[in-house]
């Protein structure tokens, strides 16, 4: 979901901003020690949902004919939208201490899941940290089926390789020093079930094997397009939480961005709805719900005004009350705000279009070069490398993050780390949004973070 490369500063329509992804078995999985299946589970593949999966990366920018990325003050007198680098992520978000500190996520290991990958993803991930200054790691590619040969003429395959790219390249900035796992399913629209199920085997795999620490999951479908669901049988949804039941076993941390459409999602024809609706596996009790906010930073990384709700011309942070999962217990304490349902997010990080990462890709040869993107997809994987620092820190796997930071948002945030934000809403498309304020919301959550303190309060170090 969105801008077209070639057309910088234009919406993609809704259509072409859904991606619909189908699935076929899985068939092979490289590493030690996992055994993938030809199809998956019967119990999982009976009653499979029909519905469409999308990444969440809200705008595309091209900016192909530079050799290098510009400055901020550059990308704003040239292209009118604020660009930020990783080295400005560190300086915002507080990172620093922690390096010296030797806290880099060595040890931990994220496990990153989209459909087809990046044919390019290790080249691209190598010029990126040799501009920035960071150090080489080789990802680890697990092919999850029969992953189709990569063509850059595809604009499905194009649109999850630019996800792709987003994931890897700021999981690594964050946490430099962490494992990544890239887990590229295999997917085409002529198979015969969707993607999900497809999606949820090969999580589930790596965490039984025991080769994930983190999981991050940039990609989100409505729950509203899940059949049954107006007849109010959740069971097509709810039978595919097994990966994230499996994760809460093994202590595993799993995150899911929490869309880029605002208060609202699309429906399966890629049209959004007019009224408010939510995206899972954002909504699920069991995943930390990431969601997106502004940042306003000079070239250095210093803020030149307080994070907001990302609400810009380009998409807006989802957020809202699930319409699927009651409220689960570690929120009994802002029931004011959710009612009696799960709310998301749970935590927001940078995501605004006007406010976009840098990233290089060479996927599509034609147009290799300097982009810029947004979106949850953005603020999810930063998330993922926050958690592998606080693993790293506490020399364990955190596993479900939510109930300690709804504790740690009791303190003041010179402890606690979490930064209340309270300006901004999640508006979209002409459907109201949520208000941010004082405390939880539905358009941020608890807020954003000060990694040096977050981490050491994560880790409870």
């Amino acid at each position: 979901m969105g801008l077209s490369p070639a057309t910088a500063g234009t919406r993609r329509s809704p259509s072409t901003r859904t991606l619909a992804l189908l699935a076929v078995g899985a068939t092979a999985l490289t590493g030690a020690s996992v055994t993938a299946q030809s199809t998956a589970p019967a119990a999982h593949r009976a009653g499979v949902p029909t519905v469409h999966v999308r990444p969440a990366s809200a705008g595309h920018i091209d900016a192909t004919s530079r050799l290098a990325p510009i400055s901020t003050s550059d990308c704003v007198a040239q292209l009118g939208i604020h660009c930020y680098s990783p080295l400005q992520y560190r300086k915002a978000y507080d990172l620093d201490p922690l390096y010296r500190q030797g806290v880099t996520g060595k040890g931990r290991t994220i496990v990153i899941v989209d459909s087809y990958g990046s044919p390019s993803i290790q080249h691209d991930l190598e010029t990126f940290d040799h501009q920035w200054g960071l150090p080489d790691t080789d990802v680890e590619v697990v092919k999850w089926g029969d992953v189709p040969v990569f063509d850059p003429t595809d604009s499905t395959q194009t649109g999850w390789a630019g996800e792709t790219t987003l994931d890897v390249e700021y999981a690594h900035a964050i946490a430099p020093d962490a494992h990544i796992v890239l887990v590229e399913t295999a997917v085409a629209e002529t198979e015969g079930v969707t993607g999900l199920p497809e999606m949820m085997d090969a999580e589930q795999a790596l965490i039984k094997a025991g080769r994930a620490d983190v999981i991050s999951q940039s990609f989100g479908a409505t729950e509203n397009t899940f059949p049954g669901f107006d007849q109010g049988d959740h069971k097509s949804l709810t039978d595919l939480r097994y990966a994230f039941q499996t994760a809460a076993d093994h202590n595993v941390t799993v995150l899911a961005a929490s869309g880029d459409d605002g208060i609202t999602n699309p429906d399966n024809d890629g049209n959004l709805y007019p009224y408010a609706a939510n995206s899972w596996p954002s909504s699920d009790p069991l995943v930390t719900s990431v969601g997106g906010t502004q940042l306003t930073l000079d070239n250095d990384g210093k803020r030149t005004a307080p994070d907001q709700v990302w609400h810009d011309a380009y998409g807006a942070a989802g957020g809202g009350a699930s319409a699927v999962f009651d409220r689960p217990w570690y929120q009994w304490g802002v029931q004011g705000v959710t009612g009696n349902h799960r709310g998301t997010p749970d935590i927001s990080m940078s995501a605004a279009v006007d406010g976009a990462a840098w990233t290089y890709e060479s996927y599509d040869p034609t147009r290799a070069g300097w982009h810029l993107t947004g979106g949850t997809s953005e603020s999810t994987p930063i998330f993922s490398g926050i958690t592998a620092l606080a693993d790293q820190l506490a020399g364990h796997r955190l596993g479900q993050l939510n109930w300690r930071m709804y504790g740690l948002a009791n303190l003041p945030a010179k402890w606690s780390g979490i930064i209340d934000v309270t300006t901004g809403d999640n508006g979209w498309n002409g459907v109201t949004g949520e208000q941010a304020g004082k405390g939880y919301d539905l358009a941020s959550g608890l807020g954003t973070i000060d990694a040096a303190k977050f981490v050491h309060a994560l880790a409870g170090r």
